[in-house]
Formats: structure tokens, sequence, C-alpha cells
């Protein structure tokens, strides 16, 4: 629990840090209300992949989900495709709308379940599997679409998702506020939540006390295609096309994400604040790098060094040494004595 305030404060610092520096830099535009709306409007595709990144680790065995981007893709373009060949996008704006939110997320969710029973029933290893997944889902979108890019058009619904304010804050950051929200509370407040970080910390206890390992993982990861599903929604409302190769980077940038935010490899552990916040803070970096001019490919190779170094962080547990009375209060607590066996 102290490690847990320890990563907390150190991402509220990194949050503050950078805006600030941002400040300086800019002589005060990076503050402004339009960027600030930017950078949140940008925000809500790669945090909701890099919630079910998170998951997807809480359950341990190497759990990862590689599959996102792609299944956000295929979401996206296997919708289209199907409600536009009875719907048209200017004519019935509304009944498109739903018909491809509807759609894309439930495809995303059929995905999704695909990945967890794979895992689950045939006890393939997450990482390969969803490897698979990935380069199935992305052939798919390729022959769906043709390799090329499907028209969605700017139907009202979608647009105002895409576009539009609410109290000045994106339409878009706000769901991805509420979902990261319901999630958090599913697994603070609910049996899931327990099963799914005793699974990651200890897998054979978790089966001892019979919790149902093969439903939380299809859940878990039916959780994490519904959130990649609705990525693909929020891909289209701001881009009005889709395709199959978008946001090739996004993969490893909510690896990093989720690995900043503390989330523990090996499993049983992570917050959704924390990969809210670091979430912002990957936001914020990126803006940062735009002011200064720096290409894409040097911005992936930020990305991949900060990756290697937080893993490091997280094996070293730099926390501890920034927070030396969280990582004392740990060390002192007192711990259980293994129970006597008669004999």
């Amino acid at each position: 629990m102290q490690k847990t305030g320890g990563q907390l404060v150190m991402l509220v610092a990194i949050n503050c840090l950078l805006l600030v520096l941002g400040a300086v830099i800019s002589g005060g535009t990076f503050l402004s209300l339009f960027n600030l709306q930017s950078m949140a409007s940008q925000l809500p595709e790669i945090g909701l992949l890099a919630i079910g990144v998170m998951l997807a680790m809480c359950a341990g065995n190497g759990g990862i989900d590689l599959s996102g981007i792609a299944l956000a893709n295929l979401s996206g373009v296997l919708s289209a495709v199907i409600v536009s060949s009875f719907l048209s996008s200017g004519e019935s704006e509304l009944a498109f709308s739903l018909a491809f939110v509807g759609g894309a997320v439930s495809i995303g969710l059929f995905g999704g379940v695909i990945n967890g029973l794979l895992i689950s029933k045939l006890n393939i290893t997450p990482i390969l599997c969803t490897l698979g997944t990935q380069m199935a889902f992305m052939g798919l979108a390729v022959v769906v679409s043709g390799g090329k890019a499907v028209m969605v058009g700017s139907p009202a619904l979608l647009s105002s998702i895409g576009n539009d304010m609410l109290l000045e804050v994106p339409i878009s950051f706000l769901i991805f506020v509420v979902v990261a929200g319901l999630i958090a509370a599913a697994l603070k407040f609910t049996p899931y939540g327990l099963w799914l970080m005793l699974m990651g910390t200890n897998p054979k206890a978790a089966v001892y006390a019979g919790f149902p390992k093969n439903g939380v993982l299809v859940a878990t990861y039916a959780i994490s295609g519904t959130l990649s599903g609705l990525a693909g929604v929020i891909i289209a409302a701001r881009n009005v096309n889709v395709k199959f190769d978008y946001g090739s980077s996004y993969l490893l940038i909510a690896i990093l994400i989720a690995v900043m935010a503390g989330v523990k490899p090996e499993g049983g552990y992570g917050r959704v604040i924390c990969v809210v916040l670091s979430a912002v803070a990957l936001q914020l970096m990126s803006s940062l790098l735009n002011f200064g001019g720096l290409s894409n490919f040097v911005r992936d190779f930020a990305w991949g060094l900060l990756l290697l170094t937080f893993l490091a962080v997280g094996r070293y547990d730099l926390t501890g040494f920034l927070f030396p009375g969280n990582r004392q209060a740990v060390s002192l607590a007192p711990r259980p004595h293994a129970p006597k066996q008669d004999n």
C-alpha cells in the first residue's frame, strides 16, 4: 500500500514538472486552453488501450495484450464496412453513428473473448497468443478493407464524440475518464478485482481458493477487447476514416504507460488512476517534443529508452529510495509466522 502511494505521488510530481517546464519553454503558450484541449482530445484512444494492457498484466503468467491497436483498427474497419453496406452516414446520421459504435464495440468484445478463450482453454502463453491474434486481426482488416482507408464520414454523433466540447472539455476525454472510473470501481469493489489481483500474485493460491480462473481470464481479455473497440470508435470519430495500420507505435506507448504507472509485469498489482496519470504525463512529453520540433522517429526512440528506464526503475524500486519512509514502513512490517504442523 505504501508503494502505491509513492508511485502516485511520483506521477503527480512528473505531471506538475512537465507542465511547468512546458510553460517556461513556450512562454506560457503550452498552458493555453486550446493546447490543453488539443492534448486532452488526443489522449483517450491510447489511454483506453493502456488500461487494457494493465488489466492483462495484472492477470500474471506473462499476461499482456499485444493485440490492442490491431483489434481497435479491425473494429473500426469491419464496423464501417458492414454498416456502410445498409446505411449512409450522410442520410441516416444518427442511425449510422449508433450502428457503427455498437458494431465496433461488439467486434472488440468478440476479439477479446477469443483472446481469453485461447489463453484459458488452450493454455497458450498470453504474449504469444496475443501476438498471433494481433497478426490475425491486422490481416483480416487488410482483407476487409482491401488495404485502403475506409471512409466513415462525419455523422453528427460521431463528429461530436471526436471534436465537440462539454464545459470546455473534449467529449472523448470525458468518455475516457468515465470508463476509467468504472473499471477502477470494478477492481476495487467487486469480487472480480480481488480475483484478478490474487491470480496475478499467487496463481496456486487462487486455484486452491476455488476462484474461477478461466472466467477471470476470459473476462479480463474481454474487457481489454471492449476498450479496444471503444478506442476504434474514437479513432474513427477524430479522423473521419479508419485504416488497418493506424497508430503503429501505439502498442509500445500503451506498454510504456502501464510500466510508468507501476504495473508489475509479473502480475498482481495495478491502479487505474496511476495509468491515467501516466498517460497524461506521456501526452505532455509528446507535446513538449512537438514544441521542440523533433521528428516522430526521435520520439519513438525516446519512448523505447523511457520504457527500458522505467523497467529498470521498477526492478530496483526507485520509489523506495525517493520515499525511504515508505520503504522502511514496509520493511518493518511484521511478517506472518508459518503455521506449525502437528506431528
